[in-house]
């Protein structure tokens, strides 16, 4: 090196190019794992992805349309637990970039229109509010007014959210009440299970679908594995809450591959002659 001229910077692996699968622990080329829609090419694990990735895997491109975007949480009960509630909501929208943990609309599937929910695990852990309650509801409601299949994609694992106590729990009653008088009008409703969905969430809208699908590993359920251990000190059957475990005994209709997922919907629309 000249006397006087700047040090060389040594040239490294830029961040974020590679990702650790947490199944098999494979370190894989990130943009590999993304044309893969966000599954391990090694292990088909089936990494996290957001709402917005959701909508664009599943719908025709720019098909979306969202509703209720100027629904807002609020905070009925003065909520404090390490931050006070209304503070951990403005932190989640800032962090995730948005409103709350469910976007709704309608969209295209293969050029059939229906009505999208998608719960995102990234807002406070998808758990449901009285936003995200009533966002559903209000698309259950409109997809019986328009006569459009509906699809709800779940990825809750907070269940109900308990920084709204007893409005954050009626939820579950109400969207299963909406779901009712949709399922009684010859609605067709779809849902699809993703990593997690526990809680109330899984005790009520998810597990009522006319076809109840999965991706492959998901964990499913009300009780977390070390919340029963706590609770009862009962250790659980293994992959028990999996995907696999309740295909095999008749929680669930299929275990559906993220990349067939789109297809497979259509196909089904087209069977019900929707």
């Amino acid at each position: 090196m000249a006397t006087g001229s700047m040090p060389e910077r040594k040239r490294g692996v830029p961040e974020g190019l590679w990702l650790r699968c947490p199944q098999c622990k494979s370190t894989i080329f990130r943009k590999e794992a993304e044309s893969r829609f966000n599954v391990c090419p090694e292990c088909d694990y089936h990494f996290y992805v957001s709402a917005r990735e959701r909508i664009r895997q599943l719908l025709d491109a720019d098909s979306f349309e969202e509703w209720f975007t100027e629904l807002r949480s609020c905070d009925p009960l003065g909520f404090i637990d390490r931050k006070p509630y209304a503070q951990r909501l403005e932190d989640e929208r800032a962090k995730t970039g948005m409103i709350d943990a469910a976007v709704v609309g309608r969209g295209y599937i293969r050029g059939r229109p229906v009505v999208l929910g998608v719960t995102d695990f990234a807002f406070m852990a998808g758990s449901m509010g009285s936003v995200v309650g009533e966002k559903l509801t209000r698309s259950v409601e409109e997809a019986l007014r328009l006569k459009l299949p509906l699809i709800f994609v779940s990825g809750s694992g907070g269940g109900a959210r308990m920084q709204e106590g007893i409005l954050s729990l009626m939820q579950m009653a109400k969207v299963s009440a909406a779901l009712g008088r949709y399922d009684r009008a010859g609605g067709l409703y779809i849902s699809i299970l993703t990593n997690p969905t526990m809680g109330g969430v899984a005790a009520s809208f998810a597990l009522q679908g006319d076809f109840t699908f999965a991706e492959p590993g998901a964990l499913i359920g009300f009780a977390g594995r070390r919340t029963i251990w706590n609770t009862v000190k009962l250790e659980l059957p293994e992959k028990f809450q999996t995907s696999e475990f309740l295909l095999q005994h008749g929680f669930i209709d299929r275990i559906i591959h993220r990349k067939d997922l789109r297809t497979e919907v259509a196909r089904i629309i087209d069977y019900c002659e929707y």
